[in-house]
């Protein structure tokens, strides 16, 4: 019997008081082979059996409860830390808490001791999880149907999904999401996603409307500051993915790219991005309407803030490993799913030789001059400034053209728009 398969406190308990009565009613012979089961079951000694079932079996209070392990200190750590990356889950947060503490230290967000660093590196996950559910509970938190099958444009371009423990940086899974509020008539802001399956790392870029020009400069603003080479593209059947404007502008900007696409009618071919659709853009802007040039051009200062967020500050869980467990006793079996050490985006790309030696210290060094706590504010009133803005007036069309041509590179010292050609983004990778 595994670790995994043994029973807990209250379950012994309640397995003794069913057994009980049959113990009590056996001869001899019989209890020596009830005791020889509940051992095996319970994995107690058989004489700690005997004095359990001549008691009432019920578990007893402690006489004496276990003193504090962690103080004040380690409360106010795990607030600015949970705070600083968007209050996280534990399972995410609790490997990171040193050197996510000696960063923020390095910003002066937060003081630490040795003994707060040791606290910190032995503290469990449970303990994390219960701890922030109590110290943040008062704290603000953020707030289709498929195509046909195919096209003659289309129908050589394979139906797939994306192994889930791909290594290889590059395989992007691809999506829409639309901002339209209640209704879908007339011109709104889409956000076009991509997430790196082997690393998890995310990429964003708003569109007003889902024409060529529009699509094509949310691609284009994608692509100069992906740090890695994207070998696939991986979206939907939408035909804002698949026109012969678009498959032009990737065979121009990537040679070799590979297209695939997910079968209609299995959002699970794109689960990653689906997933990111809902925590990196929904519970940021929620389902409001966004429809202007004004709303378009905020939104893309939030994604590049975003970008560097997500990226080089927030773990990520990769799974490793997937098992079908058999049927018990009328239950129908379940996938228990195993998952790694949570590491950044970024992080999980350094381990790979995915990124330029030049390209990674650059990064490095923006993640070290970057304060994650008042980036994450930047972040929130950029959002309060898009939701604040007024939407389009009825009969006034908006110039699309006025989104297009100003590109951020978030690595660069400054980090100001800059105005770039194909041919120089081209250079630039």
């Amino acid at each position: 019997m595994t670790t995994e398969e043994m029973m807990n406190t209250d379950e012994r308990y309640k397995y003794l008081r069913i057994i009980k009565p049959r113990y009590l009613a056996a001869s001899r012979e019989e209890k020596t082979r009830l005791l020889d089961e509940m051992e095996a079951m319970t994995g107690l000694h058989r004489k700690h059996l005997i004095r359990l079932l001549g008691s009432n079996v019920q578990r007893r209070p402690r006489h004496k409860e276990r003193g504090a392990v962690y103080g004040r200190d380690v409360d106010d750590a795990l607030r600015i830390i949970g705070e600083s990356l968007d209050y996280v889950c534990a399972e995410r947060l609790t490997p990171n808490l040193v050197w996510l503490a000696d960063h923020l230290e390095a910003h002066g967000e937060l003081t630490t001791t040795p003994a707060l660093r040791v606290q910190l590196g032995q503290i469990s996950v449970t303990t994390v999880r219960r701890r922030l559910q109590r110290v943040t509970q008062d704290q603000p938190r953020l707030r289709r149907k498929g195509r046909p099958y195919g096209t003659a444009l289309t129908k050589d371009i394979p139906m797939k999904r994306i192994p889930w423990d791909e290594s290889e940086p590059g395989h992007m899974e691809t999506d829409l999401v639309h901002h339209c509020g209640p209704s879908a008539s007339g011109e709104y802001v889409c956000t076009v996603q991509m997430i790196d399956v082997a690393t998890g790392w995310s990429e964003r870029a708003a569109a007003l409307g889902r024409a060529y020009l529009a699509i094509e400069d949310a691609f284009f603003r994608i692509l100069i500051r992906v740090p890695f080479p994207i070998r696939e593209i991986h979206p939907d059947n939408g035909s804002e993915f698949f026109n012969y404007h678009l498959l032009r502008f990737w065979g121009k900007m990537i040679a070799g790219v590979q297209l695939s696409r997910s079968r209609p009618y299995h959002k699970n071919d794109n689960r990653f991005v689906e997933q990111k659709n809902n925590t990196l853009v929904r519970h940021y802007l929620g389902y409001e309407r966004l429809d202007t040039v004004a709303q378009t051009v905020l939104l893309n200062q939030v994604y590049s803030k975003m970008w560097i967020y997500y990226n080089l500050f927030q773990p990520v869980m990769n799974l490793v490993d997937k098992e079908v467990l058999p049927p018990s006793e009328g239950q129908p079996g379940r996938v228990r799913r195993r998952y790694d050490e949570p590491r950044t985006p970024f992080d999980r790309l350094c381990a790979t030789e995915a990124i330029t030696p030049e390209l990674r210290e650059r990064l490095e060094r923006l993640r070290d001059r970057t304060n994650p706590r008042q980036l994450r504010q930047e972040i929130y009133d950029l959002i309060e400034q898009v939701l604040s803005l007024p939407g389009a007036v009825p009969g006034q069309p908006e110039d699309v053209r006025l989104t297009l041509g100003m590109y951020t590179i978030p690595w660069e010292d400054d980090g100001s728009p800059v105005a770039l050609s194909f041919e120089r983004t081209v250079a630039l990778r």
